[in-house]
């Protein structure tokens, strides 16, 4: 390669090509050899609550023209106090990861496009300020359109600007949404071609959320930056199977 690139850039650059997908013998993946898929959301803890979530028809949310939405659309890191209503973070959920409709225990059709429909994230909230949630760390349950809580967490806002590399505003907005990824969904079609579509998946849901924001008086700024092991443990995910993948603060931005 021109330029004697280190192994890392090489190694990097190849990721982003999709070439491994002619080296991958997908007679080989779980899918060929009929092993039943991973299920398609994680199931709630046996003794946990599940915290339903308004319903669409429940739903408040002001309409707000695509193209004012794209027009519109940018990174935001100044928040209010104000907090999300309940409704609020249904409707932001339910676009970036809400069920459309179950095709079979394989597939799911959601609101955001998945590489062979897999889906291989899980959606955590850090819960700063909601209306009738105490803070906390939470996760949805699409095919139930609901939250379990995972943990409560002393001082939240600032273990999360901690796992941000001292990002305040991550601590700072209503709600910071935490995408994890199970690799395992993706892997049982897609064998080892399966690391960069995950990552392109991520895009499609905060894309959503960004546009979604806009329909609520309220703004984002998606998170690539963190530290994997601090963001990991505070999910109570292990790191390996599950992890955090991406991250966005949401929070009330004041009027222009």
């Amino acid at each position: 390669m021109k330029n004697n690139p280190t192994l890392t850039t090489e190694i990097g650059r190849y990721f982003l090509t999709d070439r491994i997908r002619e080296e991958v013998d997908f007679r080989g993946t779980e899918q060929s050899r009929g092993t039943l898929p991973p299920p398609v959301q994680k199931a709630a803890p046996p003794d946990s609550s599940v915290i339903p979530l308004p319903k669409q028809e429940e739903w408040d949310i002001p309409p707000c023209e695509l193209k004012t939405a794209i027009g519109n659309r940018e990174s935001r890191r100044s928040f209010t106090s104000a907090p999300l209503s309940l409704q609020e973070v249904a409707f932001l959920l339910w676009a970036t990861q809400g069920v459309r409709a179950k095709v079979h225990e394989a597939a799911v059709l959601r609101t955001v496009p998945s590489a062979g429909c897999r889906h291989p994230l899980e959606t955590y909230l850090a819960v700063m300020r909601v209306e009738g949630l105490e803070s906390g760390i939470y996760r949805y349950l699409p095919l139930e359109h609901a939250l379990v809580r995972v943990r409560i967490v002393e001082n939240l806002p600032a273990s999360v600007a901690a796992a941000c590399h001292g990002q305040r505003f991550a601590g700072q907005a209503a709600v910071t949404f935490m995408w994890t990824a199970i690799p395992h969904r993706t892997e049982w079609r897609y064998g080892e071609a399966s690391y960069k579509v995950i990552a392109i998946d991520a895009g499609h849901v905060c894309q959503n959320l960004y546009l979604a924001c806009e329909a609520i008086g309220s703004g984002t700024c998606a998170i690539a930056a963190y530290n994997q092991t601090l963001v990991d443990e505070l999910l109570g995910v292990d790191g390996d199977e599950e992890f955090a993948v991406y991250l966005a603060p949401v929070g009330k931005v004041a009027s222009k």
